[in-house]
Parts: structure tokens; sequence; C-alpha cells
């Protein structure tokens, strides 16, 4: 589905006159101006809010010089992913420390004190990494990237700006999304939208990233924690 599609679909729904275009003449379109924000912030909530989908996932891989101590995060960076760590190829084994607040970060520089394993941090839109990496070695990371609108003419893009353009993801959660916001912000009843579109959102997230299987009481991904070690009783 389209962006026009996707609010045509949605003024069906909750009422208002289905357009022809949601671009088209929009600067006199207070309506149009009011669908068009909506679609734009719910699917950046969808694509960055509600979990890390894995077509938002990217990885960089950062070089040293044996001079440079802080980087610019990725042009599209949009933010990390929920569990993730920095990798310095030195140390395969563990990953470097991350230091959260500034202020020890700048303590721990001037004591001079570093993590055996490296450290890093976020500052004025870089990573900040010590000790100062040498020419062999690179830090990676992986992200969460910031476009989620693919654009009929062509690349990705973080907003919708042409009819034809399409949410990465899929569009009856847009549709959904926008459904019942759109109630709520005109004060109409809204719960069972809602609803539906917390059901649909589930079942997508799950999708998604579906549980680990367990097969003879081991798991199968190296994602899973185990709860209970032992052999489970059967009867």
């Amino acid at each position: 589905m389209s962006l026009l599609s996707t609010v045509q679909a949605v003024c069906a729904v909750v009422g208002v006159e289905v357009p022809t275009s949601v671009f088209t003449n929009i600067t006199y379109n207070r309506t149009m101006t009011e669908f068009l924000a909506l679609a734009n912030e719910c699917a950046q909530r969808i694509a960055y809010d509600t979990r890390d989908w894995t077509k938002f996932r990217k990885s960089v891989t950062l070089q040293g010089d044996g001079v440079t101590s802080a980087f610019d995060l990725p042009a599209d960076f949009k933010r990390m992913l929920l569990k993730s760590n920095v990798w310095r190829s030195t140390s395969t084994l563990e990953p470097m420390k991350f230091v959260p607040d500034t202020d020890e970060w700048l303590n721990r520089r001037s004591m001079p004190l570093t993590d055996a394993w490296g450290e890093w941090t976020n500052m004025n839109g870089q990573i900040h990494i010590q000790p100062i990496m040498g020419p062999t070695v690179t830090a990676y990371f992986p992200y969460v990237h910031k476009n989620c609108i693919n654009l009929f003419s062509g690349g990705i893009n973080d907003a919708f700006m042409d009819d034809r353009d399409s949410f990465a993801l899929d569009e009856r959660l847009l549709k959904l999304c926008m459904t019942w916001q759109w109630k709520a912000q005109k004060g109409s009843p809204y719960q069972e939208d809602l609803s539906n579109y917390g059901d649909a959102l589930m079942q997508a997230m799950g999708h998604d990233s579906p549980a680990p299987i367990i097969l003879q009481g081991k798991p199968y991904s190296w994602g899973t924690k185990v709860a209970y070690p032992f052999p489970v009783p059967t009867p």
C-alpha cells in the first residue's frame, strides 16, 4: 500500500472524505496536512519505539588510525539497539565498557584510567573510544537506522515525500495506528481500534523475531537464556 492508499483506507473508516491525493494542494488542505503529519508520526513510532525491527538493523565498522578518538555516527543513525555492545577487533570475548556518565568519562580521561577491554561513550553526535585504536584496530557495533519510508522515486527516507511512497514495514500496522490515533485526537471512541492495533503489532513483532526452538534441553539460539538448566520431568 502506498501512502495515498493507506490514507484512503483510514478516511473510509473514520468518516472523512476519501481523497484523490495527499500532497496535491496540501498547503490549502488542513485535513490532508493532519493526515500527512499523522502518517509520519505513526510510521516513525512503529519503526523506532516498539522494538529493534530486523529490517532497520545495520552495523558499522570504525577504523583506527592511531590518532582519532572520536568518530562521527553514521548519517542514518537513529539509536543503538536496546541490547548492543561496541566490540574491539583486539577482543572478541569481551565488549568494550560503556561509560554512560559524561562526567565520569572526563574524569577517567584525566586520571588516566581505562578498562582492560577498552571504553566508549556517546557525546556530541560522536562515539568516543579509549584507548585510541591503532591503524590495524577496528571497532564495530549494531544500530537502528532512521529511514522507515521507501520512496517511489528510489531510495529511502524518514518521512513521506510523495503519494506513492510506502511504509517499509507492514502497511496494515500503519493503517491501524493512524485509525485509532485519529479517533483519539478527534475525541471519538478509539479503544477497540487501539486494541486491534495492539494485537496486530504483537503478531508482527513475534514474526519478526520468533522465539527460539528448544531441542533436547539445549537452547537452539545463542540469545536464549536458560531459566531451568535441568532435565524437565515427564509423567
